[in-house]
């Protein structure tokens, strides 16, 4: 019996009712077997200044790195603020990606999706992500792709998910991630 999973749950706003944290909100319910889905808030994190890391990680980028070294994997839901990703996102890559090629995002499997109320459901962040996240040395799953447009009409007025059809393509990416980190652990293993 394969080892279970747990998964960090990320979403790239701050707001309580915001599609993306609902979309980690519906991964953790749907998740596969084997496979656990813990939210982590990004509120709490400062802004990136190297004269705070300097004297040490304030507690709550602490406390976003030990989550993200514990983790298997990570999965990533992200909103398109002027076609990029938000900065309360990008700003928590850049404390995770320190100290820079070793940090707790070097070889960390991660997957991304995201929902916005326009047409193009966040691929133009979700391409920045990919970018910037490749760039820390993280394993971006390459497909499939979960852009989520016109959001208003696939969650309800909590910001819970209640379209099927989204749910269901969250439900392959789950999948998809699962049997890619295991994967990359086979890998891993005959290597040695």
């Amino acid at each position: 019996m394969a080892r279970s999973l747990t998964v960090l749950g990320i979403a790239g706003s701050l707001r309580h009712g915001s599609f993306n944290r609902g979309l980690i909100r519906a991964a953790a319910e749907i998740a596969p077997d084997g496979m656990r889905i813990v939210a982590h808030d990004l509120s709490a994190i400062p802004l990136f200044n190297a004269d705070l890391e300097a004297v040490g990680d304030p507690e709550p980028v602490a406390d976003l790195k030990r989550a993200i070294g514990e983790a298997d994997a990570l999965i990533i839901a992200t909103p398109e603020y002027n076609r990029c990703v938000p900065g309360v996102l990008k700003n928590a890559i850049d404390w995770a990606s320190r100290p820079s090629r070793r940090s707790v995002l070097t070889n960390k499997p991660v997957a991304i999706m995201g929902a916005s109320t326009g047409g193009g459901g966040t691929a133009r962040a979700q391409a920045h992500l990919r970018d910037g996240l490749g760039y820390t040395r993280g394993l971006v799953l390459p497909e499939p792709e979960v852009l989520v447009p016109f959001a208003d009409v696939r969650f309800d007025d909590n910001g819970d998910l209640r379209d099927a059809d989204t749910i269901e393509a969250v439900r392959r990416l789950l999948v998809a991630l699962a049997d890619w980190v295991r994967e990359l652990r086979e890998g891993v293993r005959q290597a040695a």
